[in-house]
């Protein structure tokens, strides 16, 4: 049997500030989620700033699942964190300081 496997652009050329959440990805199919973020541009005042990984059973209320991981720290650099046992939907969030930000793109890469 071939295993199946998706990839999804969950944010794409968007400016975050402040605190700010991808869009939610329904994925209950997968065994196994790698969301990879990259910069777009060199961020501005991210500091120690972490993002984390977000669950949900409906896609409308959400939990912090525990996964946290280090936003890319200059231009085109990439950051990850690997996801299983996560139900049915998936999503990244962050809250960033005062004066930071990050123009990114997000993305998830599954297999079932």
């Amino acid at each position: 049997m071939l295993p199946h496997n998706a990839t999804a652009v969950i944010a794409r050329n968007e400016t975050w500030e402040g605190s700010r959440a991808s869009e939610p990805y329904e994925c209950g199919w997968a065994s196994e989620a790698i969301v990879y973020v990259r910069a777009l541009e060199t961020p501005v005042k991210l500091g120690a700033t972490r993002a984390r990984l977000q669950i949900s059973p409906d896609g409308i209320r959400w939990v912090d699942e525990g996964a946290k991981f280090k936003l890319p720290a200059k231009k085109d650099a990439l950051s990850f964190a690997r996801l299983r046992h996560f139900g049915n939907w998936i999503r990244v969030a962050v809250d960033l300081p005062k004066g930071a930000r990050i123009k990114l793109l997000v993305t998830i890469h599954l297999k079932a």
